[in-house]
């Protein structure tokens, strides 16, 4: 299990969890500053290598790949802040949001949580 310490970026938390969740292709926790990364099967290892390449691979997406340093520590992977700047956004009202019952995937869109949703039936 990866801890993801997210106290500089916790505006972004959730979106930054639902897109390295889907790249490490793991089971997601949330927490009060950070998340956690599991798999299903207790024999398998998340590629930590993996999964800081997609964190930072947000924070390039969002124009905040500079500002910020992924730094890992045994299990625990933290987000920190170069210069001291915390990024600040309008959180989405959570009501907003639509969230897979099978695994937890969220999403802002209805009709994309519908095409998500068929995966689990094929």
């Amino acid at each position: 299990m990866l801890t993801i310490d997210c106290r500089d970026v916790l505006s972004i938390k959730n979106e930054l969890l639902v897109y390295v969740s889907d790249q490490a292709v793991a089971i997601p926790t949330l927490k009060h500053n950070q998340f956690t990364l599991s798999t299903l099967d207790d024999d398998e290892v998340i590629d930590i290598n993996s999964v800081i390449a997609s964190i930072k691979e947000f924070l390039d997406s969002i124009g905040e790949g500079q500002n910020f340093a992924v730094i890992s520590n045994n299990e625990i992977i933290s987000i920190k802040s170069i210069s001291g700047k915390i990024i600040e956004r309008d959180a989405v009202p959570q009501s907003d949001m639509f969230s897979c019952t099978h695994c937890g995937y969220v999403t802002r869109y209805e009709v994309e949580l519908n095409v998500h949703m068929r995966i689990h039936y094929l």
